[in-house]
């Protein structure tokens, strides 16, 4: 992680953020996530960004950038993927709050396992579309896309592409997986994007979003997510489909969001005892004392496997007091 960060993964945390990171809320560039598949195998996630010297999205871009070769000689990894995409998400002069991110999933007995995240909106959120619809074309799943953008509102102001991910895998055919955001969404608006995916299921969808979103109809604060995941052999829909709940917007603190968090493994028959020693050694508060250490819950459904996620948050720079009940609902 300390390598990953780059130069500005330095700075003392003592000091305010050189490079407000939109990672997590209060500025932090990295998060955590503990994944867990259907078999009750855990997998460790960070989301990273790489920070350079100067505090902006081209010293960042260009301290990832030199990190990126050391990396594919260490683990054996292609850069046949990140070469095809590079040029469409890495512009001159990158607009938005980042241009790339990256994912390592650790695993036990394992070597980490990398993704890269681009920003579509890195050329304007108008031009969006066209840089997913051009990605997917240029790593075999061009045909996708139509099915895709058929399913979301009309306009480019509700259901915005958030992220583009290409897995950095040392298979020929790494997993490319396309984000969207749902602002001002529910339930149905996931079920259509769901649609562009095959064997979704959706009373799964139905039971997550109702338990980690404390079983209300449209979600008017942070949007929801989803993920279409795109893998060798697909051609105009996606193998797996995900929903990621930004349950600290709705939720009073974070012990209301561990009991939901809690509420899901058990029905997904997952012990819980993973979560809470993750927790125990990353808490540094009571859970009641603020909401946003446990920012987001993830479900995942179809190929490559199913499970849930709990991202946790490292709260280095703030913490969120709690909610009125009122506001939470």
């Amino acid at each position: 992680m300390r390598e990953m960060l780059g130069p500005g993964g330095d700075r003392p945390i003592g000091q305010p953020p050189a490079w407000p990171s939109d990672v997590a809320d209060d500025h932090t560039p990295v998060e955590f996530s503990l994944a867990v598949d259907r078999a009750g195998r855990p997998a460790v996630r960070l989301l990273l960004e790489t920070l350079g010297e100067g505090a902006s999205i081209e010293a960042n871009v260009c301290a990832a950038q030199q990190l990126l070769p050391r990396l594919a000689r260490r683990y054996g990894f292609s850069l046949a993927a990140f070469e095809a995409v590079a040029e469409l998400f890495l512009p001159e002069h990158p607009q938005g709050r980042f241009a790339w991110w990256w994912s390592v999933v650790l695993r036990p007995g394992l070597p980490p396992a990398f993704k890269i995240y681009f920003n579509p909106e890195v050329r304007g959120r108008a031009v969006a579309g066209e840089l997913v619809e051009a990605g997917l074309a240029r790593l075999g799943f061009g045909g996708a896309y139509p099915n895709l953008r058929r399913r979301l509102r009309p306009g480019d102001e509700l259901d915005r592409y958030s992220f583009f991910s290409i897995d950095l895998h040392t298979q020929p055919d790494p997993r490319v997986k396309v984000y969207l955001s749902h602002h001002d969404g529910d339930l149905a608006q996931l079920l259509r994007t769901a649609g562009a995916a095959r064997q979704v299921e959706e009373e799964q969808i139905r039971e997550f979003t109702a338990i980690a979103g404390g079983h209300r109809g449209r979600f008017t604060g942070r949007p929801l997510i989803s993920s279409l995941s795109f893998l060798a052999g697909d051609t105009d829909r996606a193998s797996g489909f995900s929903v990621y709940l930004p349950v600290r917007d709705y939720a009073e603190d974070d012990e209301v969001a561990l009991a939901r968090a809690h509420a899901l493994l058990a029905g997904h028959g997952l012990d819980r005892a993973l979560l809470d020693r993750a927790l125990a050694v990353l808490a540094r508060r009571p859970l009641n004392e603020g909401v946003g250490l446990i920012p987001h819950l993830s479900l995942r459904t179809g190929r490559p496997h199913t499970g849930l996620t709990v991202y946790l948050s490292a709260e280095s720079y703030a913490v969120t007091p709690p909610r009125p009940e009122s506001l939470a609902s």
